[in-house]
């Protein structure tokens, strides 16, 4: 079930942004903020001021999005549930949502994610050397109709 988050979730959200972080090293750079600010993060600035949405499976949240404006923030799913359309369903939710178009940026050197990206028909308009606070660099993806 896709359902927008509460504060209630943050703790779990932040569980799936870890989880599915730590897990994709080496394909993406490790988080630089530890556990702990993640979580503050995610209580205190993503679930109160982002249009946050989750896959909730018998009350266990398994995956994420974070919208900000026509951007897709975060878009994560627990390892456990990769490969089972789960991501997926959250894209076509926000396309839904955000029907004049989305942005996005992943990394590089995220080759599964660009796959994913690109197979949901975004398309990349700019790379950077490593503009971000990780400093690697990155690819900012489109979807237009």
């Amino acid at each position: 079930m896709i359902r927008r988050a509460t504060a209630a979730d943050a703790a779990a959200v932040a569980d799936v942004w870890l989880l599915s972080r730590k897990a994709s090293v080496p394909a993406i750079p490790a988080p630089v903020h530890d556990d702990a600010d993640v979580r503050r993060y995610f209580a205190h600035v993503v679930i109160p001021e982002r249009e946050t949405w989750v896959v909730d499976l018998d009350g266990e949240v398994v995956a994420l999005l974070a919208l900000e404006d026509g951007w897709v923030d975060h878009l994560y799913v627990h390892p456990d549930h990769v490969g089972h359309g789960l991501g997926s369903e959250l894209l076509e939710m926000a396309k839904r949502r955000r029907p004049d178009g989305l942005d996005l940026w992943t990394f590089q050197s995220n080759a599964g994610a660009r796959r994913f990206y690109e197979r949901h028909g975004f398309t990349a308009v700019a790379t950077t050397d490593g503009d971000n606070e990780e400093g690697e660099p990155d690819v900012h993806y489109r979807w237009s109709v």
